[in-house]
């Protein structure tokens, strides 16, 4: 007969009377009996007084309940102690004996009985308790690492919410950006078109001013001429003595009427149309512009980059297609032409670009200090030259696990890299005067400098293979590609 389970009385304590369960939210009446706080709503259910105990049958006039936090803890830090207690010892089903050994073989526990005389009797077996402590062990040692993988995978998580809520604020930014622009834009077309209107509205009167001056004059010049006409027709209907009387002041007043036309409209009035139709021609050409610049901010266009050669210093090799570079280490005698860079070890892109958006990317094999960008084409190419906005050039600088952004002369912009970005993206937006970096191998923003005026000069790629440093023994060297 199996022994009493010591647990159980404990358990009675920790059920509910109602559902029998573990409690779910105690609550205590004033009684002193402990329910579920659902079990005494469902039991109440409908009643509005009379609540009466589930357990004594006190009856009480008001639902009066407190919940038991106490108890609700000794619930919880029960439970496992008792489920575990509760359990009965496992047995051998075909002997009816304890579950003593493990059999290695088999994976299973087995008890003595089948391990001497029985199907394991050739197997290897270990205490019970030992081989759980050494699974136990193993299963501790995966639950490390896949915390570990779980942490990890967290952290991308919380990476990718981080950088997609400041891609969110980016865009938020750009929104407002474009709205107030675009409200600026409206408020100078709707200030223009008033004036333009107003203007014509002016002239218009002006027209119809002079016009109505000119008709009344000229018609007051018919009715005189009409006047005229009839007493002629009238006196060459007279007899001829009555005729003849006064026909020189006849004569003289037909030689008088001879008809001025008056100006209508002066050149001082057809000057003022003039000047207004220029005034829209202008309107006219910012809305082309401002078109242009639309359009030409729509359109990202994907360069395809090519190094020249009249500017690369003697001691860089480019390839045979001038898609790569790298510093040799032998001078070179080539032409000192005033392209050239003649004491950094930079080049330029063949490409050049007045206005866009454009982009192409470099693969980095590290090794010494290297830079990417773009420069203006009036850049120094000649003597000492400091790679900074200031001098005309836009670029990030690499050498091996440092990078900066090279703002200014001394000591540019640290940059924090989870990784060494093996293919750079240069990002150049001209009309906004944009150059930003990309690692083209996750996508991530590298940096991106403040704004500039690029004053409508020539904006070309920069490419700078650096000096090659010793690394572990060897010369190191640096190579740029441009991708295709």
């Amino acid at each position: 007969m199996a022994a009493a389970n010591p647990a159980q009385p404990l358990l009675a304590e920790l059920t509910c009377s109602v559902c029998t369960d573990y409690f779910k939210d105690p609550v205590c009446l004033d009684c002193g009996h402990n329910f579920c706080q659902a079990c005494i709503t469902q039991w109440w259910k409908g009643l509005h007084t009379n609540f009466r105990c589930p357990e004594c049958r006190e009856t009480f006039s008001q639902r009066n309940v407190k919940p038991n936090r106490q108890l609700r803890n000794i619930v919880e830090a029960s439970r496992t102690l008792t489920l575990e207690s509760t359990k009965e010892p496992e047995v051998c089903e075909k002997h009816e004996s304890a579950l003593d050994v493990f059999c290695q073989e088999d994976q299973t526990p087995i008890c003595m009985v089948c391990h001497l005389c029985g199907d394991h009797r050739e197997h290897t077996v270990v205490p019970i308790d030992e081989a759980a402590k050494d699974y136990k062990d193993q299963v501790r040692s995966c639950s490390v690492i896949l915390k570990k993988e779980r942490e990890e995978i967290l952290s991308f998580k919380l990476n990718g919410e981080s950088k997609s809520q400041e891609l969110l604020k980016q865009l938020k930014r750009e929104r407002q950006k474009i709205v107030s622009e675009f409200q600026q834009l409206c408020q100078f077309l709707k200030e223009q078109k008033r004036l333009l209107l107003a203007q014509l509205e002016e002239l218009k009167q002006e027209i119809e001013k002079r016009r109505d001056e000119y008709v009344a004059k000229l018609s007051e010049e018919i009715s005189s001429f009409s006047s005229l006409i009839s007493e002629m027709e009238q006196k060459c209907q007279q007899p001829a003595s009555e005729f003849l009387q006064d026909i020189k002041g006849t004569l003289s007043r037909c030689e008088r009427k001879t008809f001025q036309n008056p100006v209508a409209f002066s050149s001082e009035l057809k000057w003022r149309i003039w000047e207004s139709s220029q005034r829209n021609a202008s309107v006219e050409t910012i809305m082309k512009k401002f078109k242009d610049c639309l359009s030409s901010r729509q359109r990202l266009h994907k360069a395809n980059v090519t190094l020249d050669p009249k500017t690369a210093y003697p001691d860089l090799i480019l390839s045979a297609d001038q898609k790569s570079v790298r510093l040799g280490r032998t001078w070179r005698a080539l032409p000192n032409n005033p392209e050239r860079f003649d004491t950094e070890p930079c080049v330029l892109g063949c490409e050049g670009f007045t206005s866009g958006r454009h982009y192409w990317e470099v693969e980095v094999q590290w090794g010494g200090v290297c830079a990417v960008g773009v420069a203006r084409e009036s850049v120094s190419r000649k003597g000492r030259i400091r790679v900074n906005p200031e001098q005309g050039i836009w670029a990030v600088e690499g050498w091996g696990n440092q990078y900066r952004a090279l703002t200014s002369p001394e000591h540019g912009t640290p940059l924090s890299l989870s990784r060494a970005p093996s293919r750079i993206r240069v990002y150049l937006d001209y009309e906004r005067g944009q150059v930003t970096f990309f690692d083209a191998g996750n996508e991530d923003p590298i940096f991106s400098f403040p704004p500039a005026s690029f004053a409508r000069e020539r904006i070309r790629p920069f490419f700078q293979a650096g000096v090659s440093v010793p690394v572990f023994g060897v010369l190191g060297t640096v190579r740029l590609t441009l991708s295709p």
